[in-house]
């Protein structure tokens, strides 16, 4: 068991550690994952990724579930630092919030590695998908589904910087229909904690401030959808309101194929996963940031130069299912469960 360095204000530390820290060999090694939650589908894809990898290179796995609490995720960090992690795997559920535990890491010698969403501190190695561009992609779908009228976003977790970074880009191409009166934007909100239930709960409002009168969906990841999908089922609107979502969830590739949701922007987690994994080895190994296989330097929204990976997104509809049925993400069967024959080209 290690013996903690709590993070201090002002404290004064180096990444720079003796002795087995440093020793090339992954072999023996622990890594440590804290998870924001696991209630979506999505981190269990990421989890046996990031297993996998490890095992592959003999290290260990050890983990925590922060419950969407941000106050439980700093004790979960520190625990895993006590339980003999050499480096550690943090999904933020608070991107801000997490600064202490990332602090405490480094008085510690133990490098992070900020997965999927940003943790603002040249501490952490950030990989992620384009996350810009994912939003880029649900605009272009819903816009090409829908051209014109009445817009409503559904947003991510205020405290996800994601949340921003994919509005950024769903912005950037219907700022001109937007600016020209073709799209009316007739509402927005963040989702609390990604919950689908609260993104349901956001539409419902949206709707009935509008009457109904809503044409497309924004909605920021695939449980998102389903909660706004839900809340259009229920005026009878599903089917007729184009959607978009992220994350390829078999549930939302199953409602691109029955027709209820038009996107979902797959980011293949295993790949993601296994990368974050090989990436926390080499920096427990000895590899500074900047010398991570296939590091590049970024600059973040408040100018903080980070080592960083973006990984590229793709978008998925009904007329290229075959790719994530292909690539063995998901059977044949469940993205055509209750669709009728003929509907959609897999599902032939």
């Amino acid at each position: 068991m290690k013996i903690l360095k709590l993070a201090l204000a002002g404290a004064v530390f180096s990444m720079a550690v003796a002795g087995s820290a440093y020793a090339q060999d992954a072999k023996g090694k622990t890594v440590g994952v804290s998870w924001s939650n696991f209630q979506e589908e999505r981190w269990k894809t990421d989890e046996a990724a990031i297993k996998k990898a490890l095992e592959a290179a003999g290290a260990n796995y050890i983990s925590a579930d922060a419950q969407s609490s941000a106050a439980k995720q700093l004790t979960d960090v520190e625990s895993l630092i006590t339980q003999g992690a050499d480096a550690l795997i943090i999904l933020a559920q608070d991107s801000a919030a997490i600064g202490p535990a990332v602090q405490t890491a480094a008085n510690n010698g133990i490098p992070v590695v900020g997965y999927d969403r940003l943790i603002e501190d040249p501490n952490a190695f950030y990989i992620t998908f384009d996350n810009k561009e994912v939003g880029r992609m649900q605009a272009r779908a819903v816009q090409e589904a829908q051209p014109s009228g009445n817009y409503a976003f559904i947003k991510g977790s205020s405290s996800d910087p994601n949340a921003d970074f994919l509005f950024s880009g769903q912005m950037e191409v219907l700022k001109d229909a937007i600016d020209s009166g073709k799209i009316k934007n007739v509402g927005e909100a963040y989702t609390d904690g990604w919950l689908p239930a609260n993104a349901q709960q956001n539409m419902e409002q949206i709707l009935t401030a509008n009457n109904n009168k809503v044409d497309a969906v924004v909605a920021s990841n695939d449980g998102t959808a389903g909660g706004a999908i839900a809340a259009l089922e229920a005026q009878g609107l599903a089917g007729s309101v184009p959607v978009s979502g992220q994350d390829a969830d078999h549930a939302a590739l199953n409602r691109i194929a029955q027709g209820t949701q038009t996107v979902s922007v797959w980011k293949d987690s295993r790949e993601l996963g296994k990368r974050a994994a090989e990436i926390a080895l080499q920096l427990a190994a000895g590899k500074k940031m900047d010398e991570v296989d296939g590091a590049e330097a970024w600059d973040s929204p408040n100018g903080k130069k980070l080592e960083s990976i973006f990984l590229k997104p793709v978008p998925i509809t009904k007329d290229n299912l075959d790719v994530v049925i292909d690539a063995g993400w998901i059977s044949k069967d469940e993205v055509c469960q209750g669709v009728k024959p003929g509907s959609v080209p897999v599902c032939g």
